[in-house]
């Protein structure tokens, strides 16, 4: 199947910051007063590069009992990310690996499969992973009620006061794409909240009567039910951290056993407080992308355009989850001193109103024909 996604503004403030075991802050990691938040970004993918761009983020683990979520993906075929990939990252925060059941027929459709699959897959050396609708459900609120009514999510999220949203940023089927909003709307729902989602509330039982016909109600219910997850760890003593892992960059979603490969290359890593801004710059990065032979982005962008995937980042900023203006600051440039944040390079994304790109990652406006732009992902007037 082949999908959709809408349009690209360039948003990105690209700054430097350091990746050293002190907080590397050069700006709060938050936004503050919903306007603009923070983005950081390594080109790197490793796991040092993993649990830096956590650390970044400034929140403390100690005394928590941290989530790390995940997708386990559906065979070894499947672009999920490795253990040896993220096993630095769990053992840091001290966390635990958690998961739920799918929705249909799978290797991950009933617990006692599932947890053979996160045997088979390699997790069982990193602490293994807690499917957490293993013993059932429990109804958290919604904001949005447009379409769904409640989230349903595996009781064992009860069992943590901070979560890790660890997702691979790819292709989806139906949503378009899949990044951290996806990852703790369907990701965290159990198997009937799976099946709800996508249903846009009208079923917790039937997944294909309903699966095509109401693309955007679907959407804005992953929008809604991953508000829900974030209103649920934003209450007081609890937190949530958002990460996107952009490498093996298929069309296809973790949950399809048999992928297509990959047509672009790796693109990085990148974390943030505020999910919206978060897969809004990953979408950016994917948007702008420069395709060249063996580095082709076309295809996934098709696939979004097809599904109006990022319908899901609009509404999501429209019910209040976060927002889609960001700066990103980039984690690949070290101080000179140890500890300290580098040097901030401010970076320009430019467009004409119509979406034609005019500047990528420019270090001036000069030179700009007076009128008014889309920079950085918000309209500026050059005089």
């Amino acid at each position: 199947m082949k999908k959709r996604i809408a349009k690209l503004l360039g948003c990105c403030l690209l700054m430097t910051a350091s990746c050293a075991e002190a907080q590397p802050q050069a700006v709060p990691a938050s936004n503050g007063n919903g306007t603009e938040a923070v983005v950081y970004f390594t080109k790197e993918i490793s796991p040092e590069a993993l649990t830096g761009a956590f650390k970044a983020l400034g929140i403390p683990t100690k005394d928590r009992r941290v989530a790390v979520k995940i997708s386990t993906g559906e065979s070894n075929n499947s672009y999920h990310l490795r253990p040896a990939l993220i096993k630095d990252l769990v053992e840091y925060t001290g966390g635990k690996l958690v998961e739920c059941n799918i929705a249909i027929a799978g290797n991950r459709y009933n617990t006692s499969d599932h947890q053979r699959a996160v045997s088979q897959r390699g997790y069982d050396e990193i602490g293994g992973v807690d499917i957490m609708d293993a013993d059932g459900e429990i109804q958290i609120p919604v904001k949005d009620k447009k379409w769904i009514q409640y989230d349903l999510v595996g009781s064992h999220m009860t069992n943590y006061d901070l979560m890790v949203n660890l997702a691979h940023f790819k292709g989806h089927a139906i949503g378009g794409f899949g990044g951290v909003l996806k990852n703790q709307s369907i990701g965290v729902a159990s198997s009937r909240g799976k099946i709800y989602i996508h249903t846009s509330g009208r079923s917790t039982t039937e997944f294909w009567k309903y699966l095509y016909d109401n693309q955007d109600g679907f959407l804005e219910s992953m929008a809604a039910a991953a508000q829900a997850v974030h209103d649920y760890f934003k209450q007081e003593g609890r937190d949530i951290v958002y990460i996107n892992v952009m490498n093996n960059i298929s069309v296809d979603c973790d949950c399809d056993p048999s992928p297509e490969s990959p047509r672009m290359k790796d693109i990085g890593i990148l974390a943030s407080l505020d999910p919206v801004a978060l897969d809004k710059a990953c979408l950016d990065l994917v948007f702008s992308h420069e395709s060249v032979a063996g580095d082709d982005a076309s295809p996934l962008i098709s696939r979004i355009k097809e599904r109006h995937g990022t319908h899901t980042v609009e509404y999501a900023e429209q019910i209040g989850l976060g927002t889609q203006t960001y700066r990103l600051i980039s984690l690949d440039e070290p101080s000179s001193i140890e500890g300290a944040p580098g040097e901030a390079t401010e970076l320009y994304n430019v467009y004409t109103l119509d979406g034609k790109k005019i500047l990528t990652n420019a270090r001036s406006l000069e030179g700009l024909a007076k009128g008014t732009y889309i920079v950085n992902g918000a309209k500026r007037t050059v005089e």
